[in-house]
């Protein structure tokens, strides 16, 4: 479609001239076109001229506008320069998600690597750091040259980089050894790089979660990260503190002090004295950077400018140089910046004279604004073009406007989106004596009077009266801004996240021990038997009690995971006591009950029978591909699940959970649309009045021209209209009623009930789920709820309840702006103002109910004519909903509220958080929060805040630093999700359950509860695990793995190994991450597979003592032992123990190999007794 739609550029004699004027330089104007015709020539000039293009926009919306557009003609998304917030204000962590992005498009830019860039008058407009500084703080290593590893950490520091244990985040880099891990903003992932010696041997692309290799690279490109670093003053630090100490002298000796802008100075000198990197470095921009630079100096010489409407730019530069000068006078006042040093943003006439000997063209709808002297247009094109609005679906409006051009003898083009549709079209068109002929391809223009029908999209249509052409559009985007699948290379669950609670072990935590219990982990300590060097872990229990568990043996143990709160008061068990065995007890007996009380409840559904479902229809296809995002795996994965239930006999009862904003809805209406292609009547039940609307609105926009009749049952219909959509419902013209609890009454009767969706179960009452279980006897039954329902919850549930998990957020969230600061009342009502100014919305976390009232009174004192809304748990539910309605509706600008926003409500407009004492929440709860914001295409900003000079408990200290990881780098995401699930189980299994859970911790329960579900199924019990105690160094020596916690990590997963194919695949992980292993490592994992191998025999424990092996069996196997001592190679070797409390068999050792090699051939030697 690309190349024939700009072919009809062609026509219009004024482009040829405008192609002329650029290829000679000259700047032109063109007026009298939409921003459709616009895009349109933007692209003709693309692909005719062969220049680098920069579109300069007003702001945001047009933006995204002309990136689409120019997608629909080219098939290349153009990249938009992001904006950025200076930081002026002192906050312990800033998020430069933003700010990096905006690194790696100017460093692209300036490379010639962009064909065509877009900018908004505000990011271009931005003081940013000089091209050539940016290119001498970039570097690019290359394999086979060498690099001192300690100059490489110097410079990486200089660059802005924080050095940590594992790459989890861009901006961080880790060394182990001759190994380098390093995430740069100018790459997609992070890279390892492998040195020998000084050079560097390879290096490739690694994965963040399984932290393994995937694609070898031969050279990556270092940026810094982030745009104003104090190292880049031309003289460096030392330059830049010498500048500094004469601001502040001068300061000093001024006649009225400026005491707030003294203080800030001094405070400044000191960090930039101890620590570089602590500096708010942006309120210094003039002084680091002293040439003035924004993106436009980014642009090759050879740039095309193209400005689209000026008047507006114009007005858009006006507004912003306003806007800034606003922010800067109140931090002036607070003596935040220097006035002298206040000068960030470029102004109109800087901009137009930087155009000077560059070529510029300007697109405008309307003449007559006048054009800057500096690069005033040599060269006038009036156009007569017109921009058409789409038909969305309405077919007859599209047959009037074909007649309409018919007449006319205008050649007509129509994009109809998919090659069904235009079949639709042509047949509908035969109808009412219109003939058009298919052209799919599309390679030639209409004649004129004639209609091609073709596939393909456009926003809007396009009309060109003079060239007799027209372009008629059905408008709804189905071009993807992507590939419609996105293939990540598929993520097993790999032994790394079924084990990922332990990397964050640190002493003093809560540890349970299979057979022991709870116990407090102390250390992990080296002790030396026999001339063997092994690595313990000690665990202390009640009163003086102390076990040392060997690191082989690490799998029996797991870490404390109660309900979320603070382990405070749980009691640690005594070792030699029955206590523990009562309570696991207890727990298996909670288990088993509960599998019991499912597994019947899942075969009296098998029994049942229900409808099944056909095969999807051509219409089903089209209607997901009109999906204008790409899928997330998880989204296929949960769809693929839905259908294959829905086309089955059996009624399907499938839950389906994912946080909100993680694409639901979307997945719900395709079981919708399936069901309804049956002929089948759907209904949605929720929770409250304000979802009701949402989701209507939701499915009314993403049913728009199909066959789909939809109406809504809720409070806010009058009784007459609830009245006529019952009625309605009765004769079957409702296709998907979607409504509040008002569908369980009596009085609502179905012609046809196909398929029930029920979000967010658990917010309907007992009553309300008795009358459901009423409606939905023998009918499709989906629900969904916002609570992470933990992956390994279900597993151990599969095969009883059918669960599907969306854990991946969408392809683009974009990123949220995050600080993490004490709290000030000054920079929190700052940041309400400018949320407020651009029309969006405020969440205000205050977490008490009872101050909760005052907290938003201050605020509306502290702000004047601000509306302020209040919500929290306590509420009722009327009242609830109202709050939320008027916040929803955008009535209410800040919303004062507890952790109730929580789930539920999808606001795209509110796009700040600020969250009281952040201290006090976990990393799980604020994930969730902040994926309050951020679910619209603008800049949200979260505000984590903490009380200044609170004296911080240890535990807050923590937590404050793992927040400050989190908001900075993503970091312990894994212990987010981790916590996430622990509460998910707490709401999935009930209270009594929880109280088990909680008793015996979460990973025992999950065990027993396999165990019980096994049982209950019939099937036999998981033989108990085999320890092994052997005189062989085996242990990770912390000259091959420095940091603890990783040696943690290893030890952890070498024990769960199972089989051999575990042990390649951590093996092949240990050399990727660390090099090649000393011989203690393969011990390890020798041990381990003997203990697999071992307990598949029925061997429960391994000890050697002196020059002996004891092998205790968990049953006596005659006929193997017997022939075992018959053998020609043991007779002598082994005895069996008659007088042991178990079945034991001893074994001698013998002169030379090692006694883990004797153990292995032993154990195989026992295997081909038994099998024979």
């Amino acid at each position: 479609m690309e190349q024939p739609l700009l072919f009809l550029l062609k026509t219009i004699p004024e482009y040829a001239s405008l192609i002329e004027a650029v290829k000679n330089d000259r700047n032109a104007a063109v007026t009298g076109i939409g921003q459709i015709n616009r895009s349109h020539m933007i692209a003709g000039l693309h692909k005719d001229t062969a220049r680098p293009i920069v579109v300069l926009c007003q702001d945001d919306m047009a933006a995204r506008r002309t990136q689409e557009e120019l997608q629909c003609f080219l098939g290349l998304t153009a990249p938009i320069l992001p904006g950025r917030d200076l930081t002026f204000y002192d906050a312990a962590v800033v998020s430069r998600s933003w700010e990096q992005k905006r690194l790696r498009q100017l460093y692209d830019l300036a490379a010639g690597a962009t064909p065509i860039q877009i900018m908004t008058w505000e990011s271009m407009s931005l003081r940013t750091l000089p091209p050539h500084v940016l290119n001498e703080a970039s570097f690019t290593l290359e394999i086979g040259k060498e690099y001192p590893l300690d100059e490489l950490s110097a410079r990486l520091v200089a660059a802005g980089y924080s050095r940590c244990g594992i790459v989890e985040g861009v901006g961080q880099f880790a060394i182990r050894g001759g190994i380098v891990d390093i995430y740069s903003p100018g790459e997609d992932n992070p890279v390892r790089l492998e040195f020998f010696g000084d050079e560097l041997d390879t290096m490739g692309y690694f994965d963040i979660d399984t932290q393994r290799r995937s694609d070898n690279l031969t050279a990556m490109r270092i940026l810094p990260t982030r745009e104003t670093l104090a190292g880049l003053h031309p003289k460096g630090t030392e330059g830049l503190l010498h500048d500094l100490t004469n601001l502040l002298s001068r300061q000093k000796r001024r006649k009225n002090l400026n005491v707030p802008l003294i203080d800030t100075l001094t405070k400044d000198i000191e960090k930039l004295e101890n620590d570089v990197h602590s500096l708010t470095a942006d309120r210094y921009m003039a002084l680091i950077y002293p040439e003035m630079a924004t993106a436009a100096d980014y642009a090759p010489q050879n740039a095309l400018w193209v400005l689209c409407d000026h008047a507006n730019l114009q007005r858009a530069a006006k507004t912003r140089t306003e806007e800034m000068g606003l922010q800067l006078d109140s931090l002036l006042q607070t003596g935040l910046v220097a006035g002298e040093l206040c000068d960030y943003v470029a102004q109109w006439e800087d901009f137009t004279a930087g155009l000077r000997g560059r070529t510029a063209v300007y697109f405008d709808a309307f003449g007559g604004s006048a054009y800057p002297e500096d690069a005033a247009p040599s060269l006038l094109l009036p156009v007569t073009a017109k921009q058409l609005p789409s038909y969305g679906g309405n077919l007859d409006a599209a047959v009037s406007d074909m007649t309409h051009y018919q007449k006319m003898e205008f050649g007509t083009l129509v994009l109809c989106g998919t090659r069904h549709r235009a079949e639709l079209m042509q047949q509908l068109l035969r109808e009412k004596n219109l003939s058009a002929f298919l052209a799919i391809p599309l390679n030639t223009l209409p004649k004129s009077g004639q209609i091609l029908l073709t596939d393909g999209t456009l926003p809007y249509g396009m009309e060109y009266p003079l060239s007799k052409l027209a372009v008629l559009t059905e408008g709804q985007l189905i071009a993807k801004t992507e590939p419609k699948r996105r293939s990540s290379a598929k993520k097993t669950a790999t032994n790394r996240q079924k084990l990922n609670s332990f990397t964050d072990l640190t002493p003093g935590d809560l540890v349970v021990h299979e057979n022991y219990g709870i116990g407090r982990f102390v250390a992990m300590e080296q002790i030396k038997v026999d001339n063997a060097v092994k690595d313990y872990i000690k665990i202390a229990y009640q009163g003086s009690d102390t076990l040392f568990v060997p690191a082989t043996q690490l799998d029996l143990v797991s870490k404390y995971i109660g309900g979320g709160a603070e382990n405070a008061n749980v009691k640690l068990n005594k070792i030699g006591s029955d206590a523990w065995q009562k309570t696991k007890a207890k727990a298996r007996k909670a288990a088993k009950d509960m599998a019991g009380e499912l597994i019947q409840l899942y075969a009296a559904r098998k029994r049942q029978s229900g409808y099944a479902f056909s095969a999807d229809a051509p219409w089903q296809k089209e209607f997901e591909d009109n999906f204008p995002y790409p899928e997330t795996d998880d989204q296929l994965r949960c769809i693929a699940d839905i259908k294959k239930d829905m086309e089955s006999p059996i009624p399907m009862d499938r839950l389906l959970c994912g946080d909100v904003g993680f694409g639901k809805t979307e997945v719900a209406l395709r079981a919708v649309m399936k069901a309804v292609m049956d002929g089948k009547q759907v209904a949605i039940l929720v929770p409250t009045t304000v979802l009701a609307q949402q989701h209507y609105q939701t499915a009314v926009s993403r049913f728009r021209g199909f066959p789909v009749t939809i109406d809504v049952l809720s409070r806010f219909r009058t009784p007459k209209q609830q009245q006529r959509t019952l009625q309605e419902l009765r004769s079957g013209n409702v296709d998907l009623i979607i409504g509040t609890h008002k569908l369980l009454q009596k009085s609502v009767e179905f012609k046809d009930l196909g398929l029930l969706v029920v979000d967010e179960e658990q917010r309907f009452g007992v009553t309300h789920k008795e009358r459901l279980k009423e409606i939905s006897k023998g009918v499709d039954v989906l629900t969904l709820s916002a609570t992470p329902i933990p992956r390994t919850l279900n597993m151990a549930l599969s095969g009883i309840r059918d669960m599907s998990t969306i854990e991946e957020p969408p392809a683009d969230r974009y990123p949220v702006q995050t600080y993490v600061m004490e709290y000030s009342t000054a920079i929190i009502d700052d940041a309400i103002r400018r949320e407020i100014e651009r029309g969006g919305q405020v969440f205000y976390l205050h977490n008490r109910t009872e101050t909760i009232d005052q907290c938003a009174s201050a605020l509306q004192k502290r702000i004047p004519g601000l509306t302020v809304g209040v919500a929290h748990g306590q509420m009722s539910e009327d009242a609830l909903g109202e709050v939320m309605t008027a916040m929803a509706e955008g009535d209410i600008q800040v919303l004062v509220c507890t952790t109730i926003i929580e789930t539920g409500l999808d606001i795209p407009n509110a796009n700040t958080l600020i969250i009281e004492n952040a201290d006090r929440f976990g990393l799980s709860q604020l994930h969730q929060l902040r994926g309050r914001v951020g679910r619209s295409t603008r800049h949200a900003y979260a505000y984590f805040t903490y009380r200044p000079d609170k004296n911080l408990t240890e535990i807050a200290e923590k937590r404050l630093s793992a927040i400050r990881d989190f908001a900075e780098f993503g970091s312990g995401f894994k212990i987010a999700m981790r916590d996430l699930e622990i509460r998910g189980a707490g709401n999935l299994l009930g209270a009594e359950q929880s109280g088990h859970m909680m008793s015996v911790g979460y990973d025992m329960y999950l065990k027993l509860l396999d165990e019980a579900v096994l049982e209950e199924k019939g099937e036999a019990p998981k033989a108990p695990e085999c320890t092994a105690d052997l005189t062989v160094t085996a242990n990770v020596d912390k000259d091959y793995v420095s940091r603890g916690e990783e040696r943690m990590d290893l030890y952890r997963r070498m024990a769960a190994i199972r089989c051999q194919e575990d042990a390649d695949d951590l093996l092949d992980e240990i050399v990727d991450r660390y090099g090649e292993p000393p011989k203690g490592v393969l011990n390890l994992i020798d041990i381990a597979l003997l203990r697999a191998q071992a307990m598949k025999l029925g061997i429960k424990d391994i000890k050697q003592k002196g020059g002996d092996i004891l092998f205790v069996l968990t049953s006596l196997n005659f006929d193997a032992v017997g022939s075992l001592c018959s053998d020609a190679d043991y007779k002598t070797r082994v005895v069996f123990l008659a007088n042991a409390k178990e079945p034991t068999l001893k074994l001698k050792l013998s002169v030379g190999p090692d006694s883990l090699k004797q153990a292995k051939a032993f154990v195989a030697k026992y295997q081909s007794c038994c099998n024979s």
